[in-house]
């Protein structure tokens, strides 16, 4: 099993900029691929960003040049710094993990951006 927990959502206004985290229970290497995942009202789950299996980064076209998937093996930890919020930007965050053929996802965190 692996535990995914995600931090650093918050409230921001347009232009900003947020930090989140996604810590796992397990080392990075062996939770692969790793991805940023949000949701807005009334839409459905998308990929933000994503980090492969063979250690590349993936990122969907509306944040593209804003957003950087990142992680810290020795933490266990991902990140996801987000510049240039816009109010478009705003949804719930999730942290999400394939551990052999399992997935696996955090709890979410709250990202709002206001205008």
């Amino acid at each position: 099993q692996v535990q995914l927990v995600e931090s650093g959502g918050g409230l921001v206004q347009a232009g900003g900029s947020l930090r989140l985290s996604c810590t796992a229970s397990r080392r990075l290497f062996s939770i692969r691929p790793m991805s940023w995942y949000r949701q807005a009202p009334g839409k459905q789950r998308e990929l933000v960003a994503r980090i492969t299996s063979g250690g590349s980064t993936n990122y969907a076209d509306s944040v593209k040049g804003r957003f950087t998937i990142s992680e810290d093996n020795a933490k266990n930890t991902m990140y996801l710094q987000m510049n240039s919020l816009k109010p478009e930007d705003t949804a719930v965050y999730y942290c999400n993990g394939f551990w052999g053929a399992l997935n696996f996802w955090g709890q979410g965190t709250q990202v709002t951006v206001s205008s």
